[in-house]
């Protein structure tokens, strides 16, 4: 897809969700043709013109300044990742014309990184931007049990859509599945030279028809800090908090770590984790 496609369909999404109660539009008694607000409610919100909104919408999005871009941003009440997300489109359409490389993304992390995995007592691991697990410490591969368990690269975006487990093993798997579309979108129009993020894009289209459903909601996502839970197949439902870390010098790497939640028994399960870990020998597949 191209990136005045991304624009089209995203724009076009985020206009449908926002209805005119929303936005502070009284609605006139007539049949609304579309769902949301109209190209002409949103051009009249973010201060342009309606050819100029049309235009935009219609994938038109390079040379666009950042002013217009934010206030379009705001008509559309669009959240911080998503205004991010249209920011990154606008600068991949601007240097579309000139001549670019792919930019390195290194597939190993650095011996260093992995001591500090290493060291850590709570789950930890080091993902890349199509959700690869490039390393992990002994807690956190065997908080991923089922996605160890396959040959090759550990892959959380596989292994939500394509791996019968997963509807076990997330205990909200549908929120995952669009959490896991949600991030691969936004990683997207951040680094569409990416060949490697194209490739498993294409490969979940293929394979998937929850993929292609989420990936047709236009969502987009970046994971900084939340909770989720897990049903491990060993000790039942882990609940956790998550904080998401850049790595230094190594573009794209991201360091995960998982810690309890507050009131839960996760700490005593992460205790019980640590020791089946150990004895199971899950370094191993």
């Amino acid at each position: 897809m191209s990136t005045r496609d991304d624009v089209r369909e995203f724009l076009m999404s985020r206009r449908a969700n926002i209805t005119p109660a929303a936005a502070g539009i009284q609605a006139s008694g007539d049949d609304r043709r579309v769902p949301g607000l109209r190209r002409e409610e949103v051009a009249q919100l973010a201060g342009v013109s309606v050819d100029y909104y049309t235009r935009l919408e219609k994938g038109h999005i390079a040379g666009v300044s950042e002013s217009v871009l934010n206030a379009v941003a705001a008509a559309l009440q669009l959240s911080i990742v998503e205004r991010e997300y249209l920011l990154g489109l606008a600068r991949t359409a601007a240097s579309s014309s000139m001549v670019t490389r792919p930019a390195e993304r290194p597939s190993e992390v650095r011996d260093s990184v992995q001591q500090l995995l290493d060291a850590m007592t709570l789950p930890a691991i080091v993902q890349n931007p199509q959700q690869d697990v490039l390393a992990a410490n002994l807690v956190g591969r065997a908080i991923y049990a089922p996605v160890f368990d396959l040959p090759g690269t550990p892959n959380l975006a596989r292994f939500v859509y394509l791996d019968p487990r997963a509807r076990d093993y997330w205990v909200d798997w549908e929120l995952s599945r669009r959490t896991s579309a949600a991030i691969l979108r936004f990683e997207a129009g951040r680094d569409p030279l990416n060949e490697q993020l194209t490739a498993l894009i294409g490969e979940l289209s293929t394979l998937s028809p929850h993929f292609r459903q989420d990936w047709a909601r236009n969502d987009v996502h970046e994971h900084r800090t939340g909770t989720k839970a897990f049903r491990h197949p060993e000790l039942g439902v882990v609940e956790v908090a998550f904080n998401v870390f850049e790595t230094p010098g190594t573009p794209g790497q991201k360091l995960v770590t998982y810690s309890p939640l507050p009131g839960s028994d996760t700490g005593e399960k992460f205790a019980l984790l640590a020791s089946w870990a150990a004895s199971h020998n899950t370094t191993e597949h």
